[in-house]
């Protein structure tokens, strides 16, 4: 995988691009704490069926950051800017985690181009359904107290229940993309959940584009009942429950790109 930086609405983004003359373009948007090296499992495989263009949302992994975008409905905003930016026609979008409800409001916000949405593992019920420390990092009052805490210690503990392991040059992405006080300012975006998950909520049921929700039975950060929240609620979704933790995409890769795969091959 092969990055690069660009400047798409102001913000200076890293993204890798296999280009090609795919007629399947995917769009892929790093999960957290880690970054688009997150995907190098299912990279290849996946670069057989489509253009990937993958991004390191703002504010994660090595992409600048900027206030008003750190929050899921502005994110998803941004995501729209990114497809005509990059002219990448009508994508899929492969959002987990953080991604999924950026992709989601995408979706309500711009149908027209987006061909579909890959998600899940992705805070996104009512009430919250998250395990910790997400769920205390979510509705803590006070953020400046986790100034004081060793970013690399938060990433390393994540990084560590990947089941399997990453390569030590992928962890070490991983560390230095959160040093400083760049996780802190990443935490931001889910304590905005509160307020913007319930209106998501009430935009589900008008988002007709089709879904295909990926969650780990045994997700503790993200539990299940959050992808299942959202196929209750969506006209066009279909769940895919796989025995797995919450980091699938690197804990069962070939599982996770034969769903990828057959989401955008499959014909409506």
């Amino acid at each position: 995988m092969k990055t690069q930086f660009r400047t798409v609405d102001g913000v200076r983004i890293r993204y890798a691009d296999t280009g090609g003359s795919h007629d399947i373009t995917v769009l892929l948007t790093s999960p957290w704490p880690e970054s688009i090296y997150a995907f190098s499992s299912v990279w290849k495989t996946l670069a057989e069926h489509a253009r990937l263009f993958a991004i390191d949302l703002p504010g994660f992994g090595a992409s600048e950051t900027r206030d008003d975008l750190m929050s899921p409905r502005a994110m998803g905003t941004f995501l729209t800017k990114v497809i005509a930016d990059a002219d990448l026609g009508r994508p899929y979008i492969v959002g987990p985690d953080v991604g999924t409800a950026a992709a989601l409001f995408a979706a309500a916000q711009q149908p027209e181009q987006i061909a579909g949405l890959i998600v899940g593992t992705g805070a996104a019920s009512i009430p919250l359904d998250l395990g910790e420390p997400l769920a205390l990092w979510v509705v803590d009052p006070d953020l400046d107290k986790y100034r004081t805490i060793d970013p690399s210690v938060i990433v390393n503990v994540a990084v560590d229940g990947i089941a399997g392991g990453v390569p030590d040059e992928i962890r070490a992405d991983y560390v230095a993309s959160y040093q400083g006080d760049r996780f802190v300012e990443s935490m931001r975006y889910v304590r905005r959940y509160p307020q913007e998950l319930p209106e998501l909520r009430d935009l589900l049921p008008t988002i007709t584009t089709p879904v295909t929700l990926i969650n780990g039975r045994h997700d503790r950060v993200v539990p299940l009942s959050n992808a299942e929240f959202l196929d209750a609620r969506l006209p066009n979704s279909r769940l895919v429950a796989v025995d797995s933790g919450h980091f699938i995409w690197e804990e069962i890769p070939d599982q996770y790109a034969a769903t990828v795969i057959e989401a955008i091959t499959s014909k409506e």
